[in-house]
């Protein structure tokens, strides 16, 4: 007899919606904990900007890397061992941090971190999509997402004001113990899975799968989007601490790490295009979205801290929006291995968080903030031309299914 789902209002419903909210705060904490501190590394351990950036980049790189292989294995662990597994390496991993003595120590722990953390997006929608009822699963992504959006707001505001007020070793030694509590809430609250069944996907079939994706019309474009509207976004944020930390702003590390309260826009933003876009369409939606990233980001150029606050504001309000239309738009448009096309997705997105991150600390340190322009604007102008391209993309010729969009990560 097949086990009923999760039905709305149930003990399991409630239980797994908490262990799911404080796994994405937990993962997404995590991995953007140091972006906030990343002038105050390359002051401590003497490094310039592109190097101190590969505290956040070889996080991201790997975590890309290992998205696909920790889809693979979570079909033949479970959905529920690889996420509790991978919570609980992740909290050791960042409760050693604060106990690092050398530069390469810290950057070893944090490409490590990159491969557990990818343990929870590779099957958290997969796990909610089996065990959850109809009715429930649309509460239970959101939730989700709010959660991997207030993780990352988090992780930079806590991580950045502690450290400033304590030592960067106290203040993610501080989040790092938060990390600790919420993995081990995650194992003691999360259901044990009813509808899971073992199907280790083989080799072939992997690439049969993820092949599809690149002989579609729009995928490949959506995912070059995904690689440069996520690195200008990583690349604009990683260096505007730099920046403001300078005359004439003189901004002290905790004022920078509030900054990132303009993440709340994310949520809102993201809730917004994706109801613009079922009414007018998303290639109408889609290129907008990304002109308004781009401009955020000109209004950066501006020498006010206000009209510079107001322009990363724009730039988040854009870029979440345009990235929630355009993963939705991945889900939807992928007729084979719609699970893959994801993935591929976001190995896209992070990559280019790293890359293009780690290129704009070398620009940085050339052409200070003119240098970040020439990445983060440059790769904001190729994203809108992708997006243009996308207009003239063909719908499908048949009617497309729902389905759930990938999270803001």
């Amino acid at each position: 007899m097949i086990a009923p789902a999760i039905q709305r209002g149930t003990p399991e419903f409630v239980r797994a919606n908490i262990a799911f909210f404080l796994a994405a705060f937990s993962v997404f904490a995590s991995l953007y904990s140091v972006q906030p501190l990343l002038p105050m590394f390359a002051q401590y351990w003497v490094r310039d900007a592109g190097t101190a950036s590969l505290a956040l980049s070889a996080t991201t790189a790997t975590m890309a890397l290992a998205l696909i292989p920790a889809s693979m294995l979570a079909d033949r662990l479970g959905r529920r061992r690889l996420i509790v597994g991978a919570l609980l390496a992740t909290a050791i991993l960042g409760a050693l941090l604060p106990f690092t003595q050398v530069w390469w120590q810290l950057i070893t722990l944090r490409t490590l971190m990159g491969l557990t953390l990818a343990g929870v997006p590779a099957v958290a929608m997969v796990y909610l999509s089996e065990e959850m009822d109809p009715g429930a699963l649309g509460y239970s992504m959101g939730l989700y997402i709010g959660g991997t959006a207030i993780g990352g707001m988090a992780g930079r505001v806590i991580s950045g004001v502690l450290s400033d007020w304590l030592g960067w070793r106290l203040g993610t030694g501080i989040l790092a113990s938060l990390i600790v509590a919420a993995a081990i809430a995650v194992a003691v609250l999360l259901p044990r899975p009813r509808h899971f069944v073992r199907d280790p996907i083989r080799l072939p079939d992997l690439w049969r799968r993820c092949r599809a994706s690149f002989d579609d019309a729009a995928l490949p474009w959506l995912f070059a989007s995904s690689f440069l509207l996520m690195g200008g976004f990583v690349t604009l944020y990683n260096y505007a601490g730099f920046r403001l930390a300078l005359p004439p702003f003189d901004l002290s590390h905790a004022a920078i790490a509030a900054i990132f309260l303009v993440y709340l826009l994310g949520g809102v933003s993201s809730t917004w295009a994706g109801g613009l876009s079922q009414r007018l369409g998303r290639r109408k939606v889609f290129w907008a979205l990304v002109a308004l990233m781009g401009t955020g980001m000109a209004v950066t150029m501006i020498e006010d801290t206000i009209v510079i606050i107001i322009g990363l504001a724009i730039a988040t309000t854009g870029f979440f929006a345009a990235h929630g239309v355009a993963s939705a738009w991945v889900t939807r448009r992928a007729r084979i291995g719609k699970a893959q096309a994801s993935a591929i997705y976001l190995v896209a997105y992070y990559l280019g968080a790293s890359i293009l991150g780690t290129l704009g600390g070398y620009a940085w340190t050339a052409w200070a903030w003119p240098g970040v322009m020439l990445v983060s604007g440059g790769a904001a102008i190729l994203a809108l031309l992708v997006a243009i391209r996308l207009v003239f993309v063909a719908p499908l010729p048949v009617p497309e299914k729902p389905a759930a969009p990938s999270p803001l990560l």
